[in-house]
């Protein structure tokens, strides 16, 4: 079992910056990609950005270059730097990672996990 813990969330005026913090913890297990999810009330949840163990990274539009994830491979954690926050940046931010579970030497499966949420209020 693979858990994901965040933290970093809370309350930012317009303009400011905030830092999601989201650390995989368990046993056997490697992560292949991880990311950030979003969900405002009365909203779909979407996807904020994503990056793979390789370090590759992709953003939605409405968050390139205010926002940048980063791994940090040896402590299994993935950082979310907001910057420039606005009003519409509001939502509860989850974490997810799809990581590969390994049972044999050679033998794994993939699973997809979901940390718990964090909300991100951005208001004056």
């Amino acid at each position: 079992q693979v858990q994901l813990v965040e933290s970093g969330g809370g309350l930012v005026q317009p303009g400011g910056s905030l830092r999601l913090s989201c650390a995989a913890s368990g046993s056997g297990f490697s992560i292949n990609t991880m990311g950030w999810y979003r969900q405002a009330p009365g909203k779909q949840r979407e996807l904020v950005a994503f990056i793979t163990s390789g370090g590759t990274t992709n953003y939605v539009d409405s968050v390139k270059g205010r926002f940048t994830i980063s791994l940090e491979n040896g402590k299994n954690t993935v950082y979310l730097q907001m910057d420039s926050l606005k009003p519409e940046d509001s939502a509860v931010y989850y974490c997810n990672s799809d990581v590969s579970i390994f049972y044999s030497r050679n033998n794994y499966y993939r699973k997809l996990y979901w940390g718990q949420g964090t909300q991100v209020t951005v208001s004056s």
